[in-house]
């Protein structure tokens, strides 16, 4: 198939009310992937290309599963370079015991892309799932990449990964896929499927005192009213710094190495909530809260 150009959708802006850090997203994405797309030659990332782009569920997987950690991320780099958009982030998920000694880590990822990336402006924020798919929403902490990754390098500390970092943000993960089951097959099915991200929203910054200590970042989600979950960012193993040391090395091994200005979500910090169109969820902490609205992909 030729490829075909792809428009450049967004400006995206990481910012709070005192500053604004302008990142073009053509400028960040157009160092990872060519601004083309070509349908993928392997069957099941063309299935989840198609249901994502139509906003159509899938009942079952879309052919046999992955069965290693490379054949996840193989499908999910298929996807996206056969997805008409740009990349400006990643987000991070854990891996269960037993299931991260298989893969040799307990950390995954995902593409974020401009579409889906939503600056918080202190009203409730429309964010899309998969009608008949899998919806959740995440509260979790944002890092902004203050540099470029060095080429080839594979091997991360938490003292490097500290050097890559630039300001925290308060912020949604929005999860969601069109095959329902996503989560139900253990982490390389939620690989393979662009690691179950649906988008981000970018809230305030969080004030440099508190970012050293991770006990000190309590979050609240809440949906429809109700309370659904409440933690610090302790509770994410190693805290929001080690998910970013564990991106900084699976991005360079797959040969998309972080760049200065994107946006890194570290990990579900209240937990995975469950969410449906319609529905509203309040993020609060530090002071500070975010609103969003469910609606249909």
């Amino acid at each position: 198939m030729t490829p075909v150009s792809v428009p450049v959708h967004s400006t995206i802006c990481a910012r709070n009310l005192d500053s604004i850090l302008i990142v073009s997203a053509s400028t960040l994405a157009d160092q990872l992937f060519p601004a083309t797309v070509e349908r993928p030659s392997d069957p099941r990332a063309a299935a989840f290309v198609e249901a994502r782009l139509k906003g159509e569920a899938l009942s079952r997987y879309p052919g046999a599963m992955p069965t290693t950690i490379g054949e996840a991320y193989a499908l999910q780099q298929a996807a996206i370079c056969a997805w008409p958009d740009k990349i400006v982030g990643w987000k991070v998920g854990r891996i269960n015991p037993p299931w991260d000694a298989e893969c040799g880590t307990d950390r995954l990822a995902g593409p974020i892309f401009a579409r889906d990336m939503h600056l918080d402006r202190g009203e409730e924020t429309p964010v899309r799932v998969f009608r008949g798919g899998f919806g959740a929403v995440e509260g979790e902490l944002i890092i902004v990449a203050a540099q470029d990754a060095p080429a080839g390098k594979t091997h991360w500390t938490l003292d490097d990964a500290r050097s890559m970092a630039g300001a925290m943000h308060l912020g949604f993960e929005i999860a969601s896929s069109p095959f329902a089951g996503i989560n139900d097959h253990g982490p390389l099915v939620t690989i393979s499927d662009f690691g179950n991200n649906c988008g981000l929203i970018l809230g305030p910054e969080i004030v440099s005192g508190c970012v050293s200590d991770p006990a000190s970042l309590n979050l609240r989600m809440s949906i429809d009213s109700e309370v659904v979950g409440e933690a610090a960012a302790s509770s994410i193993p190693g805290g929001p710094m080690e998910s970013f040391r564990a991106l900084l090395g699976i991005c360079a091994e797959n040969g998309s190495p972080i760049r200065a200005g994107m946006l890194i979500s570290t990990g579900a910090v209240t937990g995975v909530h469950a969410i449906t169109i319609g529905q509203r969820a309040l993020l609060t902490g530090l002071g500070m809260e975010m609103r969003c609205r469910i609606v249909a992909a």
